[in-house]
């Protein structure tokens, strides 16, 4: 167990502010993104060489929603195969990234709009393992995830985000995990990359949003006309965005990469600083 004179010895020992970490949104789309060789695997990977290496990973993926607020705590997560119908080499990949007990504490005293728990059962589910194994393949970074409790609003998740913008300076990455737009049961069969205007024009209107700020219009996605409505049926893919631009800094630069729509899902991602 963590006691808090380990606590103190780990953040006495970490970067200031000058040293602050990016954040970064991904849009993670299918597990097999994690096995092949493809535009999204390869911008991932150039991401995990272009950033400073972290001491650890906070991930909030779309895949691990819960009643309550929880972080995992054990020291060897599980590599959680969350997914059915598809090829046994995708059920064979086994991610061993470390967890990191300390930082999940660390986590949990940093956040104080929600009792957090700590969580020793979950492990990392495909939303984290996918993009982690192909940013960092040597499984080296330890990294924990924070759940996203179903019974919130937008409103209270940016709110809670904010609290973890802290850790930032204490040279951990935040990693947001999910799609902007993500209505599979929209999805095409007999062509799941068929173009759909809708799914483009929500994409460029969250980017346009995202460009501009405009964090109220974004929280508020229920309110922006019918394509947004198409595009999150459901929030949890889209929260994990949210978590990331709360940690946005007056002035601090946004970029895009893996910017495209494919069917009902966007890969479109970003990097904060």
């Amino acid at each position: 167990m963590t006691t808090l004179s380990d606590l103190e010895r780990l953040t006495r020992n970490l970067p200031g502010t000058e040293n602050k970490m990016p954040v970064l949104f991904v849009g993670h789309g299918s597990p097999m993104n994690a096995i092949e060789s493809n535009e999204f695997s390869q911008g991932w990977a150039v991401m995990g060489k272009q950033l400073p290496k972290p001491r650890a990973i906070i991930c909030i993926s779309a895949h691990w929603e819960t009643k309550g607020t929880f972080v995992t705590a054990m020291e060897h997560p599980k590599t959680i195969h969350d997914f059915g119908g598809f090829p046994q080499e995708l059920f064979n990949v086994q991610y061993p990234a470390p967890g990191s007990p300390v930082t999940a504490e660390h986590t949990k005293e940093s956040i104080k709009g929600a009792l957090v728990g700590l969580d020793h059962a979950w492990g990392l589910d495909h939303g984290c393992w996918s993009v982690a194994k192909n940013m960092y393949p040597n499984a080296d970074i330890p990294i924990i995830q924070l759940s996203l409790d179903y019974t919130k609003n937008a409103q209270w998740h940016f709110g809670l985000a904010k609290e973890l913008a802290v850790l930032r300076t204490k040279g951990i990455l935040i990693l947001g995990s999910g799609n902007m737009v993500h209505n599979l049961g929209l999805i095409n069969w007999n062509d799941f990359n068929a173009k759909m205007d809708w799914a483009e024009e929500a994409n460029e209107k969250f980017k346009t949003l995202i460009q501009n700020d405009d964090t109220k219009n974004l929280i508020s996605y229920d309110h922006l006309g019918r394509q947004a409505s198409l595009a999150v049926p459901t929030p949890e893919h889209y929260l994990p965005m949210l978590y990331a631009l709360s940690m946005k800094e007056n002035n601090e630069n946004l970029s895009f990469f893996n910017d495209k729509t494919m069917g009902p899902i966007s890969m479109t991602s970003f990097k904060i600083g």
